[in-house]
């Protein structure tokens, strides 16, 4: 072939339509996987935040559901005029105390929140002061926590308590009576024992009620209110 021809051919080859057509096509193909590849990462990525961004909030709003949880309720306390709930419980020395031993006598209850603790030990040694006073009376005393038998001993001796000291650890009597219910301290609300006294008449009935008792003379407002029924 002839120099001449050699060239012409060359430049019908590069220079035909169905050449130019299949560069440009392979150009665009290249471009459009270049993109592809370049914006899946980016996409995987996004998702990934997203997914991670929602999981944070979720747990966010959980744990805010949880803590504005409030306490329990707790039962509505006696009322004067009802009639006093029974009760059958161990008190110190490991004898059983219940409601019918009283029938016809006069009876004083006095709720507290933990043997031993200063406002407790102030109240329980001002009742075994008077203990005398409420038998002349005609009223049994009868003090009552949560504590187990052996704190309540522990309690009794150390203090030479002369008033016998119920152990209601499942909180049955102190919830018929309404000494268990919401408390707070240091900003925390929660569930305990209510420094509550109740005065039970000779017929079986809630003579008075005393809540949230504060206990310098408390006992000898209770022995005045013993002796006026």
């Amino acid at each position: 072939m002839s120099k001449k021809s050699r060239k012409k051919s060359s430049k019908t080859s590069s220079g035909s339509p169905t050449a130019k057509t299949k560069t440009a096509k392979t150009r665009a193909s290249t471009q459009a996987r270049s993109a592809k590849t370049q914006r899946t990462p980016a996409s995987k990525s996004t998702g990934t935040i997203a997914k991670a961004g929602s999981h944070k909030a979720a747990s966010k709003q959980l744990k805010s559901s949880k803590s504005a949880s409030p306490p329990a309720a707790a039962k509505p306390g006696l009322a004067e005029g009802q009639k006093a709930p029974a009760f059958r419980l161990p008190r110190d020395g490991g004898d059983v105390v219940t409601l019918a031993d009283y029938a016809g006598r006069k009876l004083v209850l006095f709720f507290y929140p933990r043997a031993d603790t200063p406002g407790c030990t102030r109240e329980a040694i001002d009742f075994t002061r008077l203990a005398d006073a409420f038998a002349a009376a005609g009223t049994a005393v009868l003090g009552i926590s949560a504590d187990p038998l052996k704190a309540q001993e522990k309690f009794r001796d150390k203090h030479k308590l002369g008033v016998p000291l119920i152990s209601d650890e499942r909180h049955e009597m102190l919830e018929a009576y309404g000494a268990w219910g919401q408390k707070s301290m240091y900003g925390k609300s929660f569930l305990g024992i209510l420094r509550t006294t109740i005065l039970v008449g000779a017929d079986g009935k809630v003579a008075r009620v005393w809540r949230n008792v504060r206990v310098d003379g408390h006992a000898d407002e209770v022995l005045e209110a013993a002796r006026s029924l």
